[in-house]
């Protein structure tokens, strides 16, 4: 009996009250990794883990941005196009009943240095409509955008125009081209400056 009261009894319990197999990990058998080394796994994956997402976050990023930018200049592209077109059309449509609200219509699409010469030659302009009972319009075969920048683009334009003039023959239509410059104004546009190429 002397020997049982030296030897305790194993119940299964440590001291403390815990289980005996508490303390046994999934290091069954073997060393388990020193700490350092479970911190240093879980730091890279972290790391590459946040990298991958900071990539990503750049890459949709720079994705989105390239798809605004080309939007953008789509949207200005049809402006120029367009201002470019209806420009074309009132310069060569007319007619000597009402020339003055023409010329209004040409002037109200105009701005720059095509707004000044226009206005200054409008007069003139309207007698000889008026003394030749003219009447023309404009007909817009072909228009293409041929460079652009953020304020203005250039635009070449082909139309196709038939005039009659009081007390002669219907003329033959006639083919002219244009390259006119279009200033971005606001959300829209207006005609700056119109050549008439050969």
């Amino acid at each position: 009996m002397a020997d049982d009261a030296a030897e305790p009894k194993s119940s299964g319990s440590t001291t403390d009250g815990e289980p005996e197999s508490a303390g046994v990990t999934a290091y069954a058998g073997q060393a388990p990794p020193p700490p350092y080394r479970v911190m240093a796994a879980d730091r890279w994956a972290l790391v590459a883990g946040l990298t991958a997402v900071v990539v990503l976050s750049a890459l949709v990023g720079w994705l989105g941005f390239r798809a605004y930018q080309s939007h953008t200049a789509e949207v200005q592209r049809n402006i120029y196009l367009e201002v470019a077109r209806q420009g074309a059309v009132n310069l060569t449509t007319f007619d000597y009943q009402h020339v003055d609200a023409d010329v209004q219509r040409i002037l109200g699409s105009a701005t720059g240095s095509f707004y000044d010469n226009f206005s200054h030659r409008s007069r003139s302009f309207v007698d000889t409509v008026k003394r030749s009972q003219s009447k023309s319009a404009g007909t817009v075969t072909e228009a293409g955008v041929e460079s652009q920048t953020r304020d203005q683009g250039q635009v070449l334009v082909a139309v196709t125009v038939k005039t009659v003039n009081s007390g002669r023959a219907e003329q033959e239509p006639q083919a002219l081209r244009m390259r006119i410059t279009v200033h971005k104004v606001g959300d829209g546009g207006k005609v700056s400056n119109v050549a008439f190429l050969s």
